[in-house]
């Protein structure tokens, strides 16, 4: 089904990060959860969890963001980190790199203050070519590429395509064709629709951050 576009794609990732954005609650941010081999939570998406009912393996954080109720019953798998530099987001990003959970699906990683979603969404650029690296929200699904790119998808899809590198690119399936076109600035791929069941990106050397709507109940792609 149109909708479930995304449901082969889900099974690539074992490993599930839970961040302290908007509460996941789409479906595939369940599907996943449900069928993760390892949770890791920074700490102020505790509660995110505990309302979804779902149980961290791991929670990492700076302990600011955490309940001293929670602090306490999660004492056994909570990993304190301080290091000012970087965002807990991130700091779980490390973890995993670090420990060789090499594909990873994050929740939660948009919503909330903008500053911090922008931030996050660098975060699939500076390190989507170390570890297999998607968010999923509960409005589509962001996926950095390197390299030439076959996305599933279905008629009508909104999809964005944001340069990151100022590299040359081909779109194959969308509504509105590129060509060998350098984007100079960062709106220029957004704002597409998919023709087909799937679609292409073609990049010359360079980074990319692919944006694709989940379908709505009234049959429309979400914006």
């Amino acid at each position: 089904m149109e909708e479930f576009f995304y449901e082969k794609e889900l099974k690539k990732y074992p490993v599930v990060i839970v961040a302290d954005g908007e509460l996941p609650t789409h479906h595939a941010a369940i599907t996943l959860l449900k069928q993760a081999e390892f949770i890791i939570c920074c700490d102020g998406a505790v509660g995110h969890l505990e309302t979804l009912g779902f149980t961290p393996n791991i929670i990492i954080g700076d302990g600011d963001s955490i309940t001293p109720e929670q602090r306490k019953k999660y004492e056994n798998i909570f990993i304190e980190n301080k290091d000012i530099d970087y965002s807990d987001l991130h700091k779980t990003i490390h973890y995993c790199i670090e420990h060789e959970h090499f594909s990873v699906a994050v929740l939660g990683a948009t919503g909330k203050r903008e500053d911090h979603e922008l931030a996050n969404l660098s975060l699939l650029i500076t390190y989507g070519m170390t570890i297999n690296l998607a968010y999923f929200t509960n409005y589509g699904i962001f996926t950095p590429i390197f390299s030439q790119t076959t996305f599933n998808s279905f008629v009508g899809q909104q999809v964005s395509v944001f340069n990151f590198s100022g590299a040359r690119v081909t779109f194959q399936g969308l509504k509105y064709p590129v060509i060998k076109r350098k984007f100079i600035y960062f709106w220029e791929g957004s704002l597409n629709e998919s023709l087909a069941d799937t679609f292409t990106v073609m990049l010359y050397a360079g980074k990319l951050l692919v944006y694709r709507a989940y379908k709505t109940s009234n049959n429309k792609a979400a914006h």
